[in-house]
């Protein structure tokens, strides 16, 4: 299934085609929403596939040499040689469903928060935020920016 809805200009496509997991896919859009408008991106575009763990572990092995599944992976069309191709795309966020509803469930989160978090986490890397091979203060400006948007969002609850 494909949602792809305009709000001024800005479109996030969400794409999920895995069935182990049933998904509320209005409020996940609802939050989406949300966090562009929050960060001031309602001229880009991004690319949200929900898939399951396979799905992930065969992008993560394909791309990133890396055989097994994780919660979020991100691909930024704003890097590397390719990044004036489409100023207004920021690129693809890949979320396995599955992981993340085993990591909601340890965490004491309802699925629609741990997919707000990990959507979060993977904008954030489109737009520049980086944890891994980074300063500790690259590190901590992630985590506060973070931080700051799941506040806004109301879910302070979330822990990262």
């Amino acid at each position: 299934m494909v949602m792809v809805k305009r709000t001024k200009s800005m479109a996030v496509s969400i794409r999920n085609p895995q069935k182990k997991v049933k998904l509320n896919l209005p409020r996940l859009r609802r939050s989406v929403n949300k966090v562009m408008a929050y960060l001031g991106l309602k001229d880009r575009e991004v690319s949200l596939l929900l898939t399951d763990d396979e799905g992930i572990r065969e992008i993560n092995r394909l791309y990133l040499n890396k055989n097994q599944p994780t919660n979020v992976i991100s691909f930024a069309q704003q890097e590397g040689e390719f990044k004036e191709i489409s100023p207004f795309l920021l690129g693809d966020i890949i979320i396995s469903v599955e992981t993340a509803s085993r990591e909601a469930e340890l965490g004491g989160l309802t699925l629609d928060d741990e997919l707000t978090y990990l959507f979060v986490h993977g904008l954030l890397h489109l737009i520049g935020y980086n944890h891994e091979d980074s300063s500790s203060a690259e590190e901590k400006r992630m985590f506060d920016k973070t931080k700051e948007i799941l506040n806004y969002l109301k879910k302070p609850h979330i822990n990262i």
